[in-house]
């Protein structure tokens, strides 16, 4: 996640001393499946025929992060040997063949755990390009802070975080002796060190940086979801905790929605098979927060004809299956998890198996750009919970209705695309992939978080501006 630029003054929420520019940073929730490594050669570098004219794109300063708070970063994950929380068995390849040589860009680990939020690294992967490689992306590299419309600060959180997490778990919410919270605290203090220029800061989740999620709320974030933040967790019973991000310090007016990285591999239409399963689950049955609605469904579905519902383990195997179960289902099952989304969705898309969204308060990537009622189909709790009710609901639709959902479904596909085929992430972006995607939505999003910015300035010494971000 990435700090701010001391030169803002203002935000559309919490206090405005620091409008941070961050990189996506989430550990929200688990991933079910493993992804295999293949190594590429490094296609040709060409000019790619779609571009974005200066007036419709969005123009990005990079902040000049040390290397070791991003591909460092990644240097000192591979630099891990033991087969631990860190070394998964999806790993072991790629640790296998890049542990004798340093590479100034190492590869994104296959980890789960880390993949699914590897948004910072394709978005940090594109910018580091030249720009006569780069016509096909909507965002423009400047290299005068002055001449921005939004700051970039590239620290790796995620990554930072589950390393941590991996390393020293019991350290994770103290300070003394936590590398993490160490790298926290030196992106804010570099940021509010160098002045970036006027713009806003952009990009960064503060459950990773939940230490400094104080001093990062007034920043463009980029966030999977709003989920677990700002909600009590039911395991707290004195209504309050130091540790939850505030309502005050997210909001859908300034903030992105960014999808997961899919785990599994993409399908295209003209592969679609023959669906022999009517409703596909395979993840955790125990869930916290707003995920305890898993385990009632569970219970109402186990014993479902033409329905699957299993545990799925982080492995080989359980990706295996995973790909066999979700390519010959008409629908899956999209439950919340401890957070109302995850990368389940993304893999059922890529599976172009129906989603079906239960989940009264999910906020879903990129909506305005695309309507997911055209491919998937979206169940009230309370209906879902009546025995018997979504079974026969999901029996109701016709093959030329299920026939349409998939074939909307294949034609955004694309959008929710990260990787772009290069080593080390550093190539230019799909035109039409998430990257592409994600500046768009922050570029939509720039009109009115100026304004906020010029309505802070000019305020009289002294005034203040009360908190108003009740507003997911």
């Amino acid at each position: 996640m990435a700090p701010k630029n001391t030169a803002i003054t203002t935000s559309l929420c919490s206090d405005p001393s620091l409008f941070i520019s961050l990189s996506l940073v989430c550990t929200l929730s688990l991933s079910l499946f493993f992804l295999s490594y293949r190594p590429q050669s490094h296609p040709p570098l060409v000019p790619q025929n779609t571009s974005h004219s200066p007036t419709n794109s969005i123009k990005v300063y990079v902040s000049d992060l040390p290397r070791y708070l991003n591909y460092g970063l990644l240097d000192k994950y591979w630099s891990f040997q033991s087969d631990s929380r860190l070394g998964s068995d999806a790993d072991k390849e790629i640790r296998s063949a890049h542990l004798p040589k340093r590479l100034d860009y190492p590869p994104y680990p296959e980890n789960p755990l880390i993949k699914q939020y590897s948004a910072e690294y394709w978005i940090m992967g594109d910018l580091m390009m030249p720009e006569k490689f780069r016509t096909g992306s909507f965002a423009r590299r400047v290299f005068d802070a002055k001449q921005a419309d939004v700051v970039f600060v590239p620290f790796f959180a995620t990554l930072s975080a589950e390393m941590q997490l991996g390393m020293a778990k019991g350290m994770f919410r103290k300070k003394a002796g936590n590398e993490d919270y160490d790298r926290q605290k030196e992106v804010v203090d570099f940021v509010r060190g160098v002045k970036l220029g006027s713009g806003p800061h952009s990009l960064a989740d503060p459950v990773a940086m939940w230490h400094v999620r104080a001093e990062i709320a007034p920043a463009i974030l980029l966030v999977v979801d709003f989920g677990g933040w700002y909600r009590l967790d039911s395991k707290m019973a004195n209504g309050s905790s130091s540790v939850m991000v505030q309502h005050t310090q997210v909001s859908l007016l300034k903030d992105v929605i960014v999808p997961y990285s899919h785990l599994l591999p993409k399908l295209l239409i003209s592969e679609d098979q023959k669906h022999h399963t009517l409703l596909y689950f395979k993840g955790a049955k125990h869930r916290h927060r707003g995920g305890l609605i898993r385990e009632k469904l569970w219970d109402l579905l186990v014993n479902e004809p033409q329905v699957i519902i299993e545990e799925g383990f982080p492995n080989a195997t359980g990706k295996e299956q995973s790909i066999k179960g979700m390519r010959s289902s008409e629908f899956c099952l999209h439950p919340a998890g401890d957070t109302p989304t995850s990368c389940r969705l993304f893999d059922a898309i890529q599976s172009l198996c129906i989603p079906v969204i239960v989940s009264d308060e999910i906020v879903l990537p990129f909506e305005g750009m695309v309507d997911y009622s055209d491919f998937s189909v979206f169940v009230a709790l309370a209906d879902a919970l009546q025995p018997n009710w979504l079974v026969s609901h999901l029996k109701s639709y016709s093959v030329q209705q299920k026939d349409s959902l998939r074939q909307n479904m294949a034609r955004i596909q694309h959008i929710f695309e990260y990787d772009n085929g290069y080593p080390g992430g550093i190539g230019p972006v799909p035109v039409d992939g998430a990257v592409n995607q994600i500046w768009k939505k922050v570029h939509q999003k720039m009109p009115l978080i100026k304004e906020a910015i010029v309505r802070e300035r000019r305020k009289p010494p002294g005034v203040s501006v009360p908190l108003r971000c009740h507003c997911t």
